[in-house]
């Protein structure tokens, strides 16, 4: 699980399943999860801090992002 308001890696995720190699798989996985606020796979970014893509737009998974962000500090 990844916490509202953090973020982990394609290849952080590959490591923590035990196949370093596998951040292909996770992407895979990722970029076809049908229901992504119930499993949020907005939280998977790339490894260089970039967001990467996202089924509904880069514009809403900057904005889940920024939301989580806040609603965890107050």
């Amino acid at each position: 699980r990844i916490p509202a308001g953090q973020t982990c890696s394609y290849g952080q995720i590959a490591q923590l399943v035990k196949n370093p190699r596998a951040s292909r798989a996770v992407g895979n996985a990722v970029g076809n999860n049908p229901v992504s606020l119930l499993i949020p796979c907005h939280r998977v970014i790339r490894q260089d801090g970039s967001l990467g893509h996202y089924l509904w737009g880069i514009e809403q998974k900057q904005q889940l992002l920024s939301l989580e962000k806040k609603l965890s500090i107050t």
